[in-house]
């Protein structure tokens, strides 16, 4: 059974463990020289924030799908939204996920 996602939220802003958890995949698909736990949840992740492009963002998508199990689809209309921070790409991962 899944967890409502306001359960998922860390209540003081920092990472819960499953945001860390998606920060550590992203930060080793992309090889970024960040720790994880430093990635605001919040900040976004394309442009501005972590400042990552279309092509790392396609990246993304491909590691959550073979870590999670999730299609993340390049013309779904809610991308803009799912991909706008962690904790964003987080609640779509908990809602939707199979592994």
């Amino acid at each position: 059974m899944q967890k409502p996602a306001v359960e998922l939220l860390s209540e003081d802003g920092a990472l819960s463990p499953q945001e860390l958890a998606l920060a550590e995949l992203i930060v080793t698909a992309l090889n970024l020289e960040t720790r994880p736990s430093e990635i605001d949840p919040e900040a976004p992740l394309y442009g501005a924030g972590l400042g990552l492009d279309s092509i790392d963002i396609l990246e993304i998508a491909l590691a959550v799908s073979k870590a999670y199990g999730i299609r993340l689809r390049s013309d779904d209309g809610n991308n803009q939204k799912i991909f706008s921070s962690l904790r964003s790409l987080n609640q779509h991962i908990q809602q939707f996920r199979t592994k």
